[in-house]
């Protein structure tokens, strides 16, 4: 079927990125397939660009997308973002002045300012693709610490221009149902029209079935596992938003009914400083294994997996928090151990496909790991089943196209 409908896809996260691989570009492929021709405009870190640069080119290419990066910012803190707010919508304007878009589809807050200035100056249609509540998140993250006054000043601003992109967008994606209640519930918001998209994966690339018993048993010999040893993974960097001290603390409680159970840790941190945190936990040294594993190599890896965990810091803004790892580990067929943020706890107890612990207390885990232990947890091909229902990215990117269409097809908000 032929579109034709031009959309110019604005990102302030880089494609170089992981998010950008693993998340904006196979949806974005998708719907380039269904007809639509997309300029993609984001900001790349010079070291990653330079080191992903061919990869990316690649992939837009046998996509048929165009891709213009700008380069990031980072210093000096609030006047680079300045500077790369500047640059991008001087480049919006002048891409959309070359290409007069149908659409200007925008991640997260600094892009969707582009995409209000867009519409308000071209009637271009807003599609609004929050990602979260990204002002919150840099206070409870101690980014933006309020007790200065400049950091005041850009959380107001950016909480004022969030109602003015909610109220003038054609359309709004939030990650989780929990976020969009919480809009719904506020009575500036309660007539919006919001559309839940969760991080989806790739399930193609996420299959157990596509690793044999051989490649399982041979990379546990590479990485000096025994053949009859249960595995607990963690996927992603340690610390930020994830609560280290707590996953660490599961894991020694866990071992209490498990004691020949070991960690692999998949991530991309200075080993150093990971044997340093395990050290400091009291956790002896041979039964955890680090690894960096790149996006191709990271199914093989999880394929190791008898568990896995993630436990995310419980404040307002990971409320629209969907982690990408959740979607990749149930496309695994891997019981997950999480705590209840965002929609992960509804989902795990919907689809019984792991376990939720209700808070970071030792009652909490013991109760946790009974459940783990004593409870029929689904089969890895249920699990794997369940979340095509959840994270399937072509149900994701067929959502968004339909979600292109009806805004194509309807008049511009006021």
């Amino acid at each position: 079927m032929k579109i034709n409908k031009k959309v110019l896809y604005i990102s302030y996260d880089g494609m170089t990125d992981p998010l950008g691989q693993s998340q904006v570009l196979p949806y974005l492929t998708e719907l380039s397939k269904q007809g639509y021709a997309i300029t993609i405009l984001s900001f790349e870190k010079r070291q990653r660009y330079a080191a992903e640069r061919k990869i990316i080119e690649k992939i837009v290419s046998n996509a048929s997308i165009t891709w213009m990066p700008l380069f990031f910012t980072s210093k000096p803190p609030v006047f680079s973002k300045m500077y790369d707010r500047w640059q991008m919508l001087r480049k919006a304007s002048w891409l959309y002045k070359q290409e007069k878009f149908d659409i200007v589809h925008c991640r997260s807050y600094i892009a969707a300012e582009a995409g209000l200035r867009l519409k308000k100056r071209f009637r271009v249609k807003f599609l609004f693709d929050m990602r979260g509540f990204w002002a919150d998140e840099k206070v409870d993250c101690g980014q933006w610490d309020q007790k200065k006054i400049i950091f005041r000043k850009v959380y107001r601003h950016y909480k004022k221009m969030e109602k003015q992109f909610l109220l003038n967008a054609d359309a709004i994606v939030s990650l989780t149902q929990a976020a969009k209640d919480i809009m719904l519930g506020m009575p500036a918001y309660k007539d919006l029209s919001i559309q839940v998209i969760p991080c989806c994966a790739d399930l193609e690339h996420f299959d157990f079935n596509k690793i044999s018993e051989q490649e399982t048993a041979s990379l546990k010999k590479e990485l000096g596992i025994p053949g009859n040893k249960k595995i607990i993974t963690y996927l992603g960097s340690l610390g930020g938003w994830y609560m280290t001290d707590e996953m660490f603390s599961f894991y020694k409680q866990l071992l209490l009914k498990e004691p020949e159970l070991l960690v692999l840790l998949l991530t991309k941190d200075d080993p150093s400083k990971v044997w340093a945190e395990v050290e400091a936990r009291g956790i002896k040294r041979e039964s955890v294994f680090i690894r960096y594993a790149n996006r191709n190599e990271v199914p093989r890896f999880l394929s190791l997996s008898d568990y896995s965990i993630f436990f995310i810091r419980p404040t307002f803004s990971k409320t629209a928090s969907s982690p990408t790892k959740h979607a990749e580990l149930m496309s695994m067929g891997i019981p997950v151990i999480c705590n209840d943020i965002g929609d992960t706890g509804r989902i795990i107890k919907e689809s019984g496909t792991g376990v939720v612990v209700k808070d970071f207390s030792e009652e909490a885990y013991d109760q946790a790991i009974r459940e783990l232990l004593t409870t029929a947890i689904l089969s890895r091909s249920a699990i794997r089943k369940a979340a095509f229902e959840y994270f399937d990215l072509k149900k994701g990117s067929a959502n968004y196209a339909k979600l292109y269409e009806r805004i194509l097809n309807q008049p511009a908000a006021k």
